[in-house]
């Protein structure tokens, strides 16, 4: 099967950023130790501290659907519609073989 990446880009709600700085961040450690991570990393912009970006890579796409059901993801997810201006973007690709 081939490699996944995933791409998500998040907008924190005004007076929010902190939080969502905490709750990108705490996902970073659990996500690269699930089954099948190549790489999960969060990245918020140099001028703009409320724009988030998590770029992630899964051996495949089974790895990637159980990450989407993780219990860290799902806490976050669960937690994120008051501390976000609107769902994230969110963008998954597959290798081209």
């Amino acid at each position: 099967m081939p490699k996944v990446t995933a791409i998500a880009l998040l907008k924190a709600a005004p007076g929010a950023e902190d939080k969502v700085r905490e709750q990108a961040l705490s996902l970073v450690a659990p996500s690269r130790a699930e089954p099948g991570n190549i790489s999960y990393q969060a990245y918020v912009h140099p001028e703009d501290p409320s724009a988030w970006l998590v770029f992630e890579e899964w051996e495949d796409r089974a790895a990637f659907e159980a990450h989407l059901s993780s219990p860290h993801l799902t806490e976050a997810l669960a937690a994120g519609p008051g501390l976000l201006v609107g769902p994230p973007a969110e963008h998954v690709f597959t290798a081209a073989e």
